[in-house]
């Protein structure tokens, strides 16, 4: 299968920062891939450049087989792009935010009605038609965002952080409409700070850090590769401790106030001695998740 995104060695440097490192990857249709990284890591750069929006330094970059460079005015008009910045037009009502939006590709009227409707419905929006976009709530409003980025039937949808702001119960509807939109075949370029809403929506995924990949694969393998299948937290640990990890090689991260040890599934002897012999009190234990992947590859330091 040929890939609908195709990305090589690409560069972008704003005057002497390089915000986009030489990185590789390919999406394939019917995916959602992620790009991950912390804020600064290229992310956004990535994506800018991939809808056209921010032309590229240097290296390959193809969507749909064509040239960003050469034939980005097509590129841009097979594609959605759901932006984290709220860019509706609060002058308007819900609709016709969706109708005017039509326009720009094309769409004729009666084809862009039937279209706002259909996606009023899906998004459960319809008994808000006519509400103003000042009247929505955040999460009605990020709604309302991704149904406008469908409203010119994309074949790729761009989500750029589509969830931020939004409640727990907010967070999950999108991720139900979006993974329904997944079960329809859409292929979708993901960023998100929300390791849980990249472990669950995508396919495969990235982590970037300094305009450089990290990692690329699977959530789940990237879970088990890098950071075991169950995690140990000793907080107020003796030297004992990990003195034992040290000698065995176990993969651990040692925080000073607490030691975080990374266990593979099926190393239940050693979770089992671990547990008995230095997890007396203060220890939790729980199943790795993605966030571990990312904090033990990116640092847990805080940045400017």
């Amino acid at each position: 299968m040929e890939p609908i995104i195709r990305v090589e060695d690409l560069v972008k440097n704003f005057n002497t920062v390089t915000a986009v490192d030489g990185i590789t990857f390919s999406v394939y249709p019917g995916e959602f891939f992620g790009l991950l990284g912390p804020n600064g890591a290229g992310k956004t750069s990535t994506i800018r450049m991939l809808y056209g929006f921010s032309p590229p330094t240097s290296g390959t970059l193809e969507v749909f087989g064509l040239d960003i460079r050469k034939d980005w005015r097509e590129i841009k008009s097979r594609i959605g792009v759901c932006q984290q910045e709220n860019t509706l037009d609060p002058d308007l009502s819900v609709s016709q935010n969706l109708i005017l939006y039509a326009g720009y590709f094309d769409v004729p009227k009666e084809e862009a009605l039937r279209r706002s409707e259909e996606l009023l419905q899906f998004f459960a929006l319809s008994n808000r038609r006519e509400d103003k976009v000042a009247d929505l709530s955040g999460g009605l409003a990020r709604r309302l965002i991704l149904a406008r980025s469908l409203i010119s039937r994309p074949d790729i949808l761009v989500l750029d952080e589509p969830t931020t702001g939004l409640d727990p119960q907010s967070r999950y509807q999108m991720w139900d409409r979006l993974d329904a939109l997944k079960d329809g075949g859409l292929t979708a370029l993901i960023t998100t700070h929300y390791m849980e809403e990249a472990e669950n929506l995508c396919d495969r995924l990235v982590i970037i850090d300094h305009g450089k990949i990290l990692v690329e694969g699977n959530p789940q393998d990237l879970i088990a590769e890098h950071a075991g299948g169950n995690i140990i937290e000793i907080a107020g640990h003796e030297e004992a401790v990990l003195d034992f990890v040290k000698e065995r090689n176990i993969r651990h991260d040692d925080l000073g106030d607490r030691l975080i040890i990374y266990i593979a599934k099926e190393d239940t002897d050693l979770y089992n001695t671990i547990m008995d012999r230095f997890c007396v009190e203060k220890c939790t234990y729980r199943n790795s998740t993605l966030e571990d992947v990312f904090l033990r590859l990116t640092g847990r330091e805080l940045r400017e």
